[in-house]
């Protein structure tokens, strides 16, 4: 480790900070269809589409009809996907005649890219032509975190209203979350990629003679435009095989610095989103503290391992001694390559630029645990305030649990349906994570695609059920994941992660629309200051670990303690 390091770290965190206020200001104007400095360009063209949707956008939804009008449009989406992949051998836009798709493999990257997850058991450059790319992945990458987003805010305005039965408009929220948000940003930082060298074109893949005379086949084609909204949407598929990592997707210390603020930008924000809309500014910001306190712990343990390196291979003048580089780029080297592992899991991002399975075993715990948590430290767009909110009203039913009394938070009392629901939603993550990694591990189609034997055998399995049902996409390379069983369970992880954990939620935001503002009296426990901040980050690092710890014994933590005894896997 190095002040430098740590100093990088510390720039990174400012500079989080400093956009978190004015993008919450412009999106919480957004949403509540305030006037903003691109309505005169926009306006006119949202109208234009609700018009040709046929929506009222006067007209709000009752909490169930805006989830069905959300999986109704995410399995609209699922099946065109699966259309344009299945159909790719006859559509155009494809130079390099790309081949249709398996149905297992097709299936998979459509239920990964509906949920946001990205999972990818596939080499994209090898695999889909440009159409595919453009008019199936890119275009869920912005409706999927458009969901996302309007998901969370409906959560907001639950605690936000008082005896309301509407929770918002779905239509308009993905319409105002794509327009206004997610588009003005990506034609920006995609004119910036490609200021700083990443491709954006439709020409063919070109081939060119190496120094050792021998033939290389150069991928091209429009990059830069899926690459921001990768980031931005926290949605992590990569254009290229080796993701971020890849100098056509992340050229330059810039970029890559770049990239990271994306991925939390959006998450960060709406925290401040939050604290606009329920009336109180520090009531986002205690969040965003909550959020920043789990982060600095996780990237402070990632760079702390990977600096440390192997013990086994200490004598090393260079490699191993001054830290892990192992399947790290120089250009970015160990502490930017250990703030990106963890930027990218406390989001549901899943985009890369070092190898998590060349992490060492703590270094690789991390962005495990990050995930298993539910990636409320920021998290997704959307989908990691949402989830943070979920355990704050596991945290305030804890803190009423021990002062005897019904707990409240934001005037709203947060009786037995809003806990149960809660309780349910975070269940959700370890019925699927375990219930899937222990049906992998005894069953030989499983363990036939793990490179590796012993616990990281086992870390390779479980961090792979762990990315799918948290919607990360990440994974430990050692996975060869594009066979029929992989394909289908983790297809079904990634379902059960997403849509499993959203039902409950939004009938906590209808429940807690419909009820009154309870008046603050003596006994109601402040949830803005300092001991709201600490009880809500235990709780939350207390239910996962006493959920996972056991599973994490068996991979990453007893790898660590083989390691340190002269033994690897």
């Amino acid at each position: 480790m190095t002040l430098n390091g740590w100093l990088q770290i510390a720039l990174f965190c400012l500079l989080l900070l400093l956009i978190t206020r004015p993008l919450g200001g412009y999106m919480t104007r957004v949403f509540n269809g305030e006037r903003t400095v691109l309505s005169p360009v926009l306006r006119p063209l949202e109208r234009c589409f609700y018009r040709l949707a046929g929506v009222d956008e006067t007209e709000e939804q009752h909490w169930i009809g805006y989830t069905v009008a959300m999986l109704a449009f995410s399995f609209a989406g699922f099946v065109v996907l699966y259309a344009l992949q299945r159909l790719q051998g006859i559509l155009p836009l494809n130079p390099q005649g790309m081949e249709a798709v398996s149905p297992d493999l097709a299936f998979n990257t459509s239920v990964s890219f509906v949920t946001n997850t990205n999972w990818q058991s596939y080499v994209p450059e090898a695999t889909f032509g440009y159409l595919v790319q453009m008019a199936g992945l890119t275009v869920h990458n912005f409706v999927s975190a458009a969901t996302g987003i309007a998901l969370a805010l409906a959560l907001i305005r639950g605690f936000a209203r008082r005896s309301a039965r509407t929770v918002g408009n779905f239509w308009v929220d993905l319409t105002r979350g794509t327009l206004y948000v997610l588009l003005p940003i990506c034609i920006v930082a995609a004119v910036f990629m490609v200021w700083q060298g990443v491709p954006q074109n439709l020409s063919a893949y070109t081939q060119v003679t190496t120094l050792e005379g021998g033939r290389q086949l150069i991928a091209q084609g429009p990059v830069a435009s899926q690459e921001v909204i990768k980031m931005l949407g926290t949605n992590g598929g990569g254009f290229f095989n080796a993701n971020s990592a890849h100098p056509y997707e992340n050229p330059t210390a810039l970029t890559d610095l770049v990239q990271m603020l994306l991925i939390f930008s959006i998450g960060a924000a709406l925290t401040n989103v939050f604290g606009r809309m329920v009336g109180n500014q520090r009531q986002g910001w205690a969040i965003f503290a909550v959020m920043a306190l789990l982060f600095l712990i996780g990237a402070g343990t990632v760079y702390t391992a990977e600096a440390a390196g192997n013990p086994l291979l200490a004598h090393l003048p260079l490699d191993q001694a001054a830290g892990n580089m192992e399947g790290k780029e120089v250009r970015f080297g160990i502490v930017n390559s250990a703030l990106f592992a963890t930027v990218t899991t406390d989001a549901s991002c899943g985009a890369v630029n070092t190898m998590h399975d060349s992490l060492t075993p703590l270094g690789g715990m991390v962005p495990m645990v990050n995930i298993m948590l539910g990636e409320i430290i920021f998290g997704g767009v959307g989908s990691g305030l949402y989830g943070m909110l979920l355990f704050v009203i596991l945290a305030m039913f804890v803190a009423g649990l021990m002062v005897g009394r019904t707990p409240e938070y934001l005037g709203k009392k947060l009786e037995a349906k809003e806990v149960k629901m809660a309780m349910l939603a975070i269940l959700v993550l370890p019925l699927s994570i375990l219930g899937f990694t222990a049906l992998a591990v005894v069953l030989p189609v499983g363990t036939g695609a793990l490179a590796n034997a012993g616990p990281h055998g086992f870390s390779e399995a479980l961090y792979a059920y762990t990315s799918a049902t948290g919607n990360n996409g990440s994974a430990f390379a050692g996975l060869s994941a594009n066979v029929p069983f992989w394909n289908t369970t983790l297809a079904l992880a990634m379902f059960i992660g997403r849509f499993m954990m959203i039902v409950p939620m939004m009938a906590i935001a209808g429940s807690l629309a419909a009820k009154k503002i309870v008046p603050v009296s003596a006994g109601t426990f402040p949830t803005d200051g300092g001991l709201f901040v600490g009880l809500a980050a235990g709780v939350t690092l207390i239910t996962g670990g006493l959920t996972f710890l056991p599973g994490l014994a068996l991979g990453p933590i007893v790898e660590h303690l083989a390691m340190l005894a002269g033994t690897t896997y």
